[in-house]
């Protein structure tokens, strides 16, 4: 009797996946609470005047050395594990998996363009639910094949980047002049004051809605002229190597390689990350020939930090042999998705002027203590969510419509 297409069940999961997905979510929402907050546009002489600014100043710095780019390259490879994942679950079942998986991917990319479009330029579903349409075509691929293909994906940007600064042209230039052409349609301001225009007194909802307007075109223009697409695709095919090693269900048989890439990753990682903020201060982007030493030691701060953080989790878990505080991290993971849009309805109603309007004129200590608030809030929230349903609200509806049955949300083993 051939199998139905069916969603992994609690019992089949790996709760270190989880865990790793609640810990990448701490690093997202600290590294968004920067564009929320709207710190990347306080003047200098403002951020100074800060009661808070002896503590924000290194706080920003540590944030760009230790957080900046980490954690969306952990989801990465978090995401091509789970392709590996619905490649052998689906196959073992005589099931085809791309079927599965282009759903699961197309429902994202909705869910995605909505959080783009109508709620904060900042989304990443999008770009994750695009690239991963070409992830496939790597499927054939061995072992050895998908590492060397991974890395010259990551350090690509150091070719484009040539290229822009040869040529003199920036990858996202047509798509910045789009925004600038719809900010002017939309009356945004283009002087100093441009900064504020979603924290200025009286700021509400058509604020909030021109500025969306050219967001996105903003969005993607930085992400073609940061090179993110090859670097995010890199990451996902580590992800589908170690998936396909499944290395999440035999931890221990990697305890040497998890040291190795524990003792490198913070050995290389942390000064590349140092120098890499070090040229950020210059704020020479490309087609400034500067520019490309942030490039390269972006690169080699960037994957080794997420592999050495992905390493010490696991070599955590593998000591204290699941009793351990991290084991809280599970739940959240488990329902990411749900925890990740959930972020920016904080974000925008803490920061934006349309909610509370703190944003604008506050620094790191502020918006990272209440971040740190808000995510206790969701650890506590999804160990409660778990003990009478079985999926994260977004998850149930993202899993029914990807596998075309309707599941049980309620957990039967328990009553309210």
């Amino acid at each position: 009797m051939p199998y139905s297409p069916s969603p992994v069940l609690q019992n089949e999961r790996t709760d270190i996946l989880d865990i790793l997905r609640g810990f990448a979510l701490l690093g997202v929402m600290i590294d968004n609470l920067f564009g929320f907050s709207g710190w990347g546009f306080i003047t200098q002489p403002m951020r100074e005047s800060l009661a808070t600014w002896p503590a924000d100043g290194p706080l920003a710095m540590l944030e760009q050395v230790f957080i900046n780019g980490k954690f969306y390259s952990l989801f990465s490879l978090l995401f091509g594990i789970g392709f590996s994942i619905i490649l052998i679950r689906n196959e073992q079942r005589g099931i085809n998996p791309l079927k599965i998986f282009y759903r699961r991917l197309f429902i994202l990319l909705l869910i995605g363009a909505g959080h783009l479009f109508l709620l904060w330029e900042g989304d990443i579903l999008l770009l994750y639910a695009l690239i991963g349409f070409v992830l496939p075509l790597f499927r054939k691929c061995s072992d050895s094949n998908l590492l060397i293909i991974a890395t010259l994906l990551i350090f690509s940007p150091l070719l484009f980047d040539a290229f822009s600064i040869l040529f003199q042209y920036k990858n996202g230039g047509f798509l910045e002049s789009l925004a600038q052409s719809i900010d002017k349609k939309t009356g945004l301001p283009t002087d100093d004051s441009f900064g504020q225009y979603l924290y200025k007194d009286g700021a509400g909802w058509q604020e909030w809605r021109n500025w969306q307007a050219s967001g996105w075109a903003y969005r993607y223009a930085y992400i073609l002229d940061s090179n993110r697409i090859p670097k995010v695709l890199g990451m996902f095919l580590i992800g589908f190597w170690a998936g396909r090693k499944m290395i999440y269900t035999q931890l221990h048989n990697y305890t040497s390689l998890f040291k190795k890439l524990r003792f490198w990753g913070l050995l290389i990682g942390i000064p590349a990350g140092i120098a890499s903020f070090y040229f950020e201060f210059f704020q020479k982007k490309i087609p400034d020939p500067v520019g490309i030493f942030h490039t390269f030691f972006y690169a080699i701060s960037v994957v080794p930090l997420c592999l050495a953080y992905t390493s010490m989790i696991c070599l955590h878990w593998l000591k204290r042999k699941g009793n351990t505080p991290i084991k809280y991290l599970a739940p959240m993971g488990r329902m990411a998705l749900t925890n990740y849009l959930m972020q920016t309805v904080f974000g925008i109603g803490i920061y934006y002027g349309i909610g509370l309007g703190l944003g604008g004129n506050k620094g790191p200590v502020f918006f990272i203590s209440l971040g740190l608030v808000v995510y206790f809030f969701q650890i506590v929230y999804s160990n409660l969510w778990f003990r009478y349903f079985n999926y994260g609200p977004l998850e149930w509806i993202w899993r029914q419509l990807t596998y075309g049955k309707r599941l049980p949300l309620k957990n039967k083993t328990t009553t309210f």
